[in-house]
């Protein structure tokens, strides 16, 4: 029986000093895997590696040679590389009326072309082993406006990840490499959490047609599926984990 057993597979996450990066990296170790666990914020990754299989490594993803010593890192430690997590990444564009061309180009720096690089780099190895699972952690907001907080750089690089993904997935399925993208919507991260009273929380929720938000385990588990075994026939594909509220019609078009 196939599984998610994750033993010998070694695996790389972005942005993983906190949030949902932090869950990835745990539960990709807790199936087995070799984690190097990658974030700017190192003090962060060393107490995240504690009693685990995590190496952690800084790294800021919009440096080019940061990148690259990511990756000779990996290999230099495990000898190869399976599964590549692009969770790192942000929002500070803002509205139109607000955002600065060049705050809009530093989100999309940050969102995709950071995507783009780790994944190219990561496919090499992956194609000389003949296998390789790149994730790439977009949203829900690349398929409808990021309303009530309007984020055009956000909105424009996470739909862009879902195109590169497709587009990365038609070049190098011959060489045995998938490459999948994840779509969460809300999540009760320790940050959300911290940021909603129960007041707010209740009324996220219900807007939400599943009628909660999602737990950092709803996105984590869907990472290692797509890592593993399970999912060696899915490729070029964007699952979105939102709960439903990217299937409804906004409240304000309801008879």
């Amino acid at each position: 029986m196939i599984t998610a057993d994750l033993t010998g597979k070694v695996a790389i996450v972005t942005g993983a000093s906190s949030g949902l990066g932090a869950r990835f990296a745990t539960v990709l170790a807790d199936a087995g895997a070799d984690v190097v666990a990658a974030a700017r914020r190192l003090d962060r990754l060393e107490q995240l590696g504690e009693g685990r299989r995590i190496a952690p490594v800084r790294c800021d993803v919009t440096d080019a040679a940061d990148v690259e010593r990511l990756v000779e890192t990996a290999l230099k430690r495990f000898g190869r590389i399976d599964i590549c997590v692009n969770n790192a990444g942000g929002s500070s564009g803002g509205p139109d009326r607000q955002a600065t061309l060049e705050a809009f180009r530093g989100v999309i720096r940050l969102n995709l072309d950071s995507v783009f690089a780790l994944s190219q780099a990561v496919a090499r190895p992956m194609r000389e082993q003949g296998s390789g699972s790149v994730i790439n952690i977009s949203s829900m907001f690349s398929l409808v406006a990021s309303a009530p907080v309007p984020d055009a750089g956000y909105v424009a690089s996470k739909s862009a990840v879902n195109g590169l993904t497709r587009e990365l997935a038609a070049q190098w399925a011959g060489d045995g490499v998938r490459v999948n993208a994840i779509a969460p919507g809300a999540v009760l991260t320790p940050r959300v959490a911290a940021l909603l009273d129960e007041a707010r929380r209740a009324e996220s929720a219900a807007s939400i047609p599943l009628g909660r938000l999602a737990a950092p385990d709803d996105i984590a588990h869907a990472v290692t599926f797509l890592a593993s075994d399970l999912a060696s026939y899915i490729t070029g594909q964007t699952l979105v984990i939102d709960g439903g509220a990217t299937v409804q019609f906004p409240l304000s078009m309801r008879a």
